[in-house]
């Protein structure tokens, strides 16, 4: 025959155990899958440690202590979910609103292309690491062939961008930049290539741009400069 006290006892010891399992943050079935316990689950089973306690072996205050610590935590991390969750759809708003912002401008990116429009006119950006003395660009078609050039004369440091009305609607050409500072000496030419923003895509996972005269879409996050409007 079992004791009253015995039963108490084992029952007292399934509750700090469950309780400190519950501590964790984890429970473990029988088939050995881990399940997330949830905040009603562990302030259930610290009420059944406190009820099923037996005089002679009550729960250790400092376990107490703790236990009531990792209520505290449980329900900080809740809370800080929530705030990081709001702020998270805050944010993707805003993406959205600033992509879609860029509808109908010029955006320029990474590469050395030229696409002119159907007025044959086309145009580019290029960053200058010094100032050039002179500046010199070759526009070459898709046979290789040099369509066109353009003397820019001297220029500042930094972005600079040109023009071209030589061009072939719907025809994608490649440009270089030859540029010498004061003292001869070549001039570190950075090319971008310019395209004018059609539509915005937010259905995926990253943000793209339909653009004129590429049939991929562009990342968002690929934009280096914002131009303008088109013309």
């Amino acid at each position: 025959m079992i004791s009253l006290a015995n039963s108490s006892s084992a029952t007292n010891a399934a509750a700090v155990a469950a309780s400190t399992t519950a501590t964790s943050g984890t429970a473990t079935g029988s088939s050995g899958s881990s399940t997330t316990m949830t905040q009603t689950d562990f302030l259930q089973l610290l009420t059944a440690q406190l009820k099923y306690q037996t005089p002679s072996n009550p729960a250790d205050p400092t376990q107490l202590t703790q236990e009531f610590a990792a209520i505290s935590e449980v329900s900080g991390i809740d809370k800080l979910n929530t705030q990081v969750g709001s702020i998270q759809s805050g944010t993707a708003a805003s993406q959205i609103g600033q992509a879609a912002g860029l509808v109908g401008k010029q955006v320029a990116v990474a590469g050395d292309t030229i696409t002119p429009d159907a007025s044959g006119n086309g145009s580019a950006v290029f960053n200058l690491g010094v100032a050039a003395q002179s500046a010199t660009v070759s526009i070459v078609s898709p046979t290789g062939a040099v369509a066109g050039t353009v003397n820019l004369g001297s220029l500042a440091a930094g972005q600079q961008s040109f023009s071209w009305d030589g061009g072939t609607a719907g025809t994608q050409y490649t440009y270089s930049v030859a540029a010498v500072d004061a003292a001869g000496a070549p001039v570190t030419v950075t090319p971008y290539s310019v395209y004018t923003v059609q539509g915005v895509n937010v259905s995926g996972a990253t943000q793209t741009l339909n653009v004129q005269g590429s049939a991929v879409p562009l990342p968002v996050s690929s934009v280096q400069t914002v131009l303008g409007a088109s013309s």
